[in-house]
């Protein structure tokens, strides 16, 4: 993920929060010395969010018992009925300052929406804005997460790059417009033959080529799962949601070679 990464994820059940929060995530943050933070839902306890993390990530109690991840409630963001927008940048900005101080390569947080108020949507909004515009380019990335079925969820779809809805076991990219209320300047086009790696061009190639997730999975030597994974990296990154698309667009960019 580039610095100043800030997507988000919408979901309808906890078990594809933790599925997208903990696969991989905070996995990989936490590989990469990371100093990793999550305020989860408010349908998952703090207990049952650090047994949902210890079953998929390794060695996650030590990590937590060395103070490398933090799990809290809401985060301190709400200030009588309103959400501090200015209170939550600056501790985003003194948690990031804090982790690099001791050592860790960044900052890496998740966070989920369930416990916005309706109040607080408006300040919500302009906080998400702002965040994207304000670590431009620094060693953080956020995954947010938003539940579908709150009121006003897809509202700050645009504040992310990208946004995902997960529906019905299955992924599909949510459409945003390219300029945020304070900012009229297009989104400029993304370079994506740099955007995707080595082994996401390979596997790109080989489904140009026609070979099935299972195909390229034996011929790669790896699970038929982190092919899955690579292929959702691949249509997130291109903005698509089905495979004839990823390989039509891959081919127009000159991005894979199919002879």
């Amino acid at each position: 993920m580039p610095r100043g990464t800030h997507v988000c994820i919408y979901y309808e059940s906890i078990d594809d929060l933790v599925d997208t929060v903990v696969v991989p995530f905070f996995r990989i943050g936490l590989e990469n010395n990371e100093f990793c933070v999550w305020v989860p839902s408010k349908l998952l306890t703090l207990e049952q969010s650090r047994t949902a993390l210890g079953r998929h990530i390794p060695n996650f109690n030590r990590h937590l018992a060395a103070g490398d991840m933090k799990i809290v409630s809401d985060g301190g963001f709400i200030s009588g009925e309103q959400f501090d927008v200015i209170r939550s940048l600056d501790m985003w900005r003194e948690m990031l300052s804090a982790a690099l101080a001791k050592g860790y390569t960044g900052l890496r947080a998740s966070g989920d929406a369930f416990w916005i108020r309706p109040s607080c949507l408006k300040n919500f909004s302009e906080y998400e804005h702002k965040l994207s515009k304000a670590f431009k380019g620094k060693p953080i990335a956020w995954l947010c997460t938003y539940p579908l079925m709150m009121r006003g969820a897809l509202e700050v779809a645009s504040a992310h790059r990208p946004a995902i809805a997960r529906r019905n076991g299955d992924w599909e990219l949510v459409e945003t417009t390219s300029t945020t209320p304070r900012d009229n300047s297009p989104t400029p086009r993304p370079n994506f033959s740099e955007l995707l790696g080595k082994r996401e061009r390979h596997i790109l190639n080989l489904m140009a080529r026609g070979h099935s997730n299972k195909q390229i999975a034996r011929g790669l030597g790896i699970m038929p799962d982190t092919v899955k994974w690579y292929v959702r990296n691949i249509f997130s990154k291109l903005n698509v949601h089905k495979r004839t698309r990823a390989v039509a667009l891959s081919q127009s960019l000159g991005i894979v070679n199919t002879q």
